[in-house]
């Protein structure tokens, strides 16, 4: 075994935190959004980032394998993206502890209990079993009561019925291999490779084609299995298993999600403070860190390379590119250098809209990752452009333009790529494809202009993929002036937002127009955004559309970020990270308003006050004057002693950190941001 100091300083860490960052993995409730159709997550013990997850596996299962309410329990695998929709992902190699000298017996449910890092279940039969994730490995420890007793692992297990591929061998106490499975909604396939040993003497025999018997020695009460994850090797896999204790695994990863909680201190209501830091937690379960310590990682292509910084996988850059990558552009800037730079190099390495046939570990969607790549310039990341300019350009041309969505999603790429072009000194190809970008308005005024046709408050109208033409009619995020312009004249488009809004057409249960409470901000009346961001994030709103209906006749009527396990709209999905994320901004009292740019529109925090902290650097205070629930509007922004007459901060204004004092109002302030930034093309 190889002894992993960081494993062990990261233990002892903990102790030097402040006492508030102390509590922070306690304020989070892994349950939350675990039950039924409500966030598709799971109470896995997990690791900031890693493709280890423990997870229980109950029946019956949701996207995760997981159901709150279940009562019998399947087993424990060790993958899981979460929150993400078809019939989730991973689920690979489960464990099933049993009783007697057969595994037919049920596992039913007594007590269970979770935190960051942790899981464990009691079981009615009175097994007892608890599990601890470090980095791309994990322990299980199992406690039986007197008599025959023994495990299942089944190799072929996986959440979707998408198992492809497998090997391994058995030597004595040990198990190791490879599984292929397919990934999110089974396009593409990814290839782990595993390590996995039992602290006591086991007879491991064969009982089918993928699925292996382990009998303990006779009088074993008390046993452990550990394991360990790679997309390289099995050797790789082996060396990641430190020699740590259980105890000490546990205190590593909960000092591992102390820190990366700890990037953010919210002070205020109890209730609402462990509400934030869950889905905070939520925010930060992927991309996957697929690096081994000497830097050999597999690529997409499923070549091996070498290299002196991360690389990350397990992508669903469609859904959270809106919202949770930007959260960690700005808050975890050390981390998220290496994710562009992964991010960039699947353009060199193979890149598929889904998957390609060699992924290193189970992902989901990649795209807009153009429009990703260039927030992540303009933040001051450094992407090698010249080194996949080619294969940006050919990705653009051959973007589908077939359908209003789809039209307006390309534009929004196409608009990304002129950019990224320019800031390369293509200055040519850059006015070509920015004419090709604003090519949208033609495209609007074929089918977004005209709202009075009898299907623009239908879901799926007119080949749309998850919304109504209301809702994709407000996607031109590049360009809310030439949106603006379109409609007529600022009037008008206020007044139709005002209409979108006040007949409940907006569905925050899926992103589409994620953006559309903002856009407020590019017009004359600001508070109007601010208004509506507490509403969505704080108070009870109407939501009428699902997906699997249109307008519907069982609106839901409540709050949607609820710390229980039935959180979240019906349907509406976490989309790993996605919806978390916003919150997290909205609650913090900044939201970006135009991925592409580095630029946040400011709203009243949920709480009294705020600080973004990272290593090394001074932190952003964000305090607020006037504090009520009832206080969702600005009256004035002051930001390091200066008074700011506008609704937004730049990404540098909030790194440079000092004091951002906002004060609150129960009424709207009319006078308070005549100076607006709105996206355009210029």
């Amino acid at each position: 075994m190889i002894i992993r100091l960081t494993g062990i300083m990261l233990g002892l860490t903990i102790l030097a935190l402040p006492a508030t960052a102390q509590q922070r993995t306690q304020q989070v409730n892994v349950f939350l959004g675990t039950s039924g159709d409500h966030g598709q997550l799971s109470p896995a013990a997990s690791y900031p980032f890693s493709m280890m997850s423990i997870v229980p596996q109950t029946y019956p299962a949701i996207h995760t394998g997981y159901e709150y309410a279940a009562k019998q329990y399947l087993g424990f695998a060790h993958t899981v993206f979460e929150g993400v929709g078809c019939r989730g992902s991973g689920g690979n190699i489960l464990v099933r502890p049993f009783l007697g000298h057969s595994d037919s017996g049920k596992l039913e449910k007594a007590a269970q209990a979770a935190s960051p890092g942790f899981y464990s279940v009691a079981f009615t039969n009175q097994v007892k079993a608890e599990f601890t994730v470090f980095e791309k490995s994990g322990i299980h420890h199992y406690q039986f009561p007197a008599g025959p007793k023994g495990f299942t692992i089944d190799l072929k297990h996986t959440l979707a019925n998408d198992f492809v591929a497998e090997g391994h061998s058995v030597s004595g106490d040990t198990v190791k291999g490879w599984i292929e499975a397919k990934t999110t909604c089974n396009a593409g396939k990814y290839r782990l490779y595993y390590f996995l040993k039992f602290s006591e003497a086991v007879t491991i025999s064969t009982t089918g084609e993928h699925s292996l018997r382990v009998v303990p020695a006779a009088g074993t009460r008390d046993i452990e299995m550990r394991i360990a994850l790679s997309s390289v090797s099995t050797d790789y896999a082996q060396q990641a298993v430190p020699n740590l204790s259980f105890t000490n695994m546990k205190k590593a990863a909960d000092s591992a999600w102390q820190q990366q909680l700890g990037r953010i201190s919210v002070s205020g209501n109890k209730e609402r403070e462990s509400l934030f830091y869950s889905l905070m937690y939520r925010a930060l379960q992927s991309p996957y860190d697929i690096s081994e310590p000497d830097g050999t990682y597999r690529a997409t292509d499923g070549s091996l390379h070498q290299s002196s910084t991360k690389r990350y996988n397990g992508w669903a850059i469609w859904d959270n590119y809106r919202t949770q990558l930007p959260l960690l552009s700005l808050m975890y800037p050390g981390q998220y250098a290496d994710m562009a730079t992964s991010i960039a190099e699947m353009y060199l390495r193979g890149k598929k809209d889904y998957a390609t046939q060699t992924e290193p570990s189970n992902t989901v969607r990649t795209e807009h990752a153009m429009v990703v790549l260039l927030d992540a310039i303009r933040k001051g990341y450094k992407i090698d452009i010249a080194a996949i300019r080619d294969q940006l350009i050919k990705e653009a041309d051959g973007l589908d333009f077939g359908t209003p969505d789809k039209a307006l999603e390309a534009s929004y790429d196409t608009w990304a790529l002129s950019q990224i072009l320019a800031a390369n000194g293509d200055t040519g190809l850059a006015a070509k494809y920015l004419a090709k970008a604003l090519g949208y308005k033609t495209y609007w005024n074929k089918d977004f202009r005209d709202i009075s046709k009898n299907d623009v408050d239908r879901m799926q109208a007119r080949g749309l993929y998850q919304g109504t033409i209301w809702q994709y009619r407000w996607f031109v995020p590049f360009d809310v002036k030439g949106l603006i312009g379109l409609t007529g004249r600022e009037e008008a488009f206020t007044q139709q937002l005002d209409y979108f809004f006040d007949n409940d057409l907006y569905n925050h249960a899926n992103e589409p127009d994620l953006q559309a409470p903002l856009m407020y901000n590019a017009t004359a009346k600001p508070w109007k955004s601010q208004q509506l961001m507490h509403a969505y994030a704080a108070d009870t709103v109407v939501q009428y559309y699902f997906n699997d209906n249109s307008r519907g006749i069982d609106p839901f009527v409540d709050r949607i970020y609820k710390n229980i396990p039935q959180s979240y709209i019906r349907t509406m999905d976490d989309d790993a990270g996605a919806m978390s994320a916003w919150f997290v901004f909205t609650a913090s009292g900044i939201h970006p308003a135009c991925v592409g740019w580095p630029v946040y529109y400011l709203n009243v925090p949920l709480f009294p006050e705020v600080k973004l902290q990272w290593p090394g650097r001074q932190p952003l205070q964000i305090r607020v004057q006037n504090y009520a629930d009832k206080n969702v509007y600005i009256a004035k922004v002051v930001l390091n002693g200066k008074v700011l007459n506008r609704n937004y901060l730049t990404q540098q204004e909030i790194t440079n950190g000092g004091t951002l004092l906002i004060t609150a109002s129960a009424t709207p302030v009319k006078e308070q941001a005549t100076e607006r930034w709105v996206a355009e093309v210029k």
